[in-house]
């Protein structure tokens, strides 16, 4: 966990930025003089300093001047008001990392100190000369946080990685596909860390976030008084990744006006704020990723079909985790390390019960899901391994609750639904029974039947439990699949009674 040291004589402020920073993952300590905070810095080792320019016994420059002195290598941020820009820029000169201007915006903050760390650790790696080729053990840096992606070992992932070094060096617009969880950021991430702009600015938006009102604004910035609320300048996230790689995520969410915009970005590579008749040069590589298919969104109207050629010189195509089998427990090892870290823990390892509930399950949720398990598990554990009893009831149930769930119980399906397990589910855990009633004038009747669930079974099992694609195979509609398995169960009601 990152230390971040907040300076600022406004208690309220400090306050707020240890909230808000402790919300995401930082060690926040807060010190009102500068004095005091050099007092700190000497006692205790921190990650980064965001410091207020003007503090009652200090001055933002004198303050700068000591911390580099003592810690060359350490990022200093500064908070400064819109009169003190002109100050600011000679604070960058004196060794700030950046400065970030009141009123303070959540967002830019973090992403200011997200970049800072980001380069603190690429340049410890290069001074220890640890820079490794991709393995499956090698895992791209989320900016000031753990690293969150592993690797993987299936054929189709090493393609992937195949791909990623071979449009890296070019400046080709990418886009990338995927199941949501999936890991498309981290892919965007190695991209820009195998490019030339590596040393430049990695900027993340989550553009399913950004409201329809302020998409505009959040990536093209605004001049103050432009619309209401626009109480002073704000730098865009593409003006911020200038130089560097911006990573559009869930880009199917922007609205069509803000598309229009996006267009003449990619086209001209300049910006114009909000608010603002000067244009911005920009040299910024675009990379988009979505859960959806964008060329079907075209057709649809939902997406702009030029804009779709204009990003499309390059694609990755991300697989969900149900189709990495093999990757599953290396990703479920690696979260259980993390966890451990951070909780404080030992837990060695999975039983071999809830490696099978892994195996067998179709994480919907993909690597977000599966890590957001094991981090649950790994807190409950009161032993030195993850037993099937700490898991959700809903992951451990999964296979029989698949087959015994009612009709309209069922999750609708979807493109972007799975509903499968994989085809080698033990059999007990699905509770499949066959109906053994004796001999008499309804015995064919009753074999007949019971050699048709024996069919439907085996169906939904080749299609990974998906009822619309066994509906297919049987050749029958989801409607009447739904029945028969209704049936199936009131039967089985009626023999345990």
């Amino acid at each position: 966990m990152h230390k971040i040291l907040v300076i600022d004589d406004d208690k309220d402020i400090c306050t707020l930025l240890n909230r808000f920073l402790t919300r995401k993952g930082y060690s926040v300590t807060e010190m009102y003089r500068g004095k005091k905070a050099i007092e700190s810095l000497q006692n205790s080792r921190h990650d980064l300093v965001l410091a207020d320019f003007r503090l009652e016994d200090m001055d933002g420059i004198t303050l700068l001047k000591k911390i580099k002195e003592l810690y060359p290598d350490l990022p200093v941020i500064i908070i400064t008001g819109y009169s003190d820009i002109k100050i600011a820029v000679e604070i960058m000169r004196a060794g700030a990392f950046d400065y970030v201007v009141k009123p303070l915006l959540p967002d830019e903050i973090l992403m200011t100190i997200e970049k800072a760390l980001s380069a603190q650790e690429k340049n410890t790696a290069q001074v220890q000369d640890s820079n490794e080729p991709v393995t499956k053990s090698s895992v791209p840096q989320e900016s000031g946080k753990e690293p969150k992606y592993v690797f993987g070992d299936t054929p189709v992932f090493k393609k992937i990685l195949q791909q990623i070094k071979l449009v890296a060096p070019t400046n080709y617009s990418i886009i990338i596909h995927g199941e949501s969880g999936s890991g498309k950021e981290a892919i965007a991430n190695e991209v820009h860390k195998y490019s030339k702009r590596s040393n430049k600015p990695f900027v993340a938006i989550d553009c399913g976030a950004l409201s329809k009102e302020l998409a505009g604004s959040e990536l093209f910035g605004h001049e103050k008084g432009s619309f209401t609320g626009a109480v002073g300048q704000k730098t865009g996230s593409f003006e911020v990744a200038n130089g560097g790689t911006i990573f559009l995520d869930e880009i199917a969410n922007l609205p069509y006006d803000v598309q229009v915009s996006l267009l003449r970005v990619v086209q001209e590579r300049k910006i114009r704020r909000v608010g603002s008749t000067k244009d911005i040069d920009l040299d910024v590589r675009i990379i988009i990723a979505s859960n959806e298919n964008l060329w079907e969104k075209t057709k649809t109207g939902k997406f702009r079909e030029d804009l779709y050629h204009r990003f499309n010189e390059f694609s990755i195509d991300v697989p969900p985790l149900r189709e990495r089998k093999e990757d599953i427990m290396l990703f479920a090892n690696h979260f259980l390390q993390q966890t451990n870290k951070e909780l404080g823990k030992n837990v060695k390892g999975f039983s071999a019960e809830t490696e099978q509930i892994f195996n067998s399950y179709v994480w919907y949720g993909n690597l977000r899901e599966l890590k957001n398990v094991v981090k649950r598990a790994t807190l409950l554990c009161e032993g030195n391994i993850v037993e099937a009893r700490y898991l959700p009831f809903e992951i451990s149930n999964f296979s029989r609750l698949q087959f015994e769930m009612m009709p309209e119980e069922m999750p609708a399906s979807g493109a972007n639904t799975a509903e499968g397990v994989p085809p080698n589910i033990p059999e007990p855990v699905v509770h499949r029974k066959t109906l053994n009633i004796p001999l008499g004038e309804s015995s064919l009747k009753a074999a007949s039947r019971d050699v048709e669930y024996e069919v439907i079974f085996e169906a939904l099992k080749k299609c990974n439990f998906n009822k619309s694609e066994a509906a297919k195979l049987l050749n029958i509609d989801r409607k009447t699949l739904y029945n028969k398995i209704r049936q199936y169960q009131e039967l089985n009601q009626a023999q345990n009674s």
